[in-house]
């Protein structure tokens, strides 16, 4: 069991992070919030021992990824236009937010590891152990990723 200041500490740390995932998984806000809070919920009452600080990271992402599958096998499950929540997000530039677009708009298993590998910063290996899946997996997801958005973005900008 965690006190409550180690609890808060972790908690604001790597809630962002969660969010991403969960985001990038549901494309829904809401769901995403109630990923991010089953999650934190689930580590407040863990009495896992944990190795250090990036444990606790990986541990929450997979359970979060977790949640997410079960939220998919709910009936309740819905997604929300991308426009609505890109219009409510500040990019530095046009690009960034027609790359947001475009990460939005792959399949859930390609969005993963996009955020997962990029905005995370985890190598293939550790992608694997949070989705569950094998290493091979991962490095195909993300190569197909790869080739859709190149393919995307080359398409919107050729007629910039």
């Amino acid at each position: 069991m965690f006190t409550r200041e180690e609890f808060t500490r972790l908690a604001e740390m790597y809630k962002d992070a969660v969010f991403r995932l969960a985001y990038s998984l549901t494309k829904n806000r809401a769901d995403a919030d109630d990923v991010v809070q089953n999650a934190l919920l689930r580590l407040y009452r863990s009495d896992k021992r944990f190795d250090g600080d990036e444990h606790v990271r990986n541990w929450l992402l997979r359970v979060a990824a977790n949640e997410c599958r079960m939220l998919w096998r709910s009936t309740r499950h819905r997604a929300e236009s991308i426009d609505d929540c890109a219009d409510t997000l500040v990019f530095e530039d046009r690009y960034y937010g027609d790359l947001f677009r475009a990460i939005m708009a792959l399949d859930a298993k390609y969005r993963a590891v996009i955020v997962l590998y990029y905005y995370e910063g985890y190598a293939i290996g550790e992608i694997a152990q949070i989705l569950r899946v094998p290493p091979g997996t991962v490095g195909t997801r993300l190569r197909r990723a790869r080739d859709i958005l190149r393919d995307y973005l080359t398409e919107a900008y050729q007629y910039d």
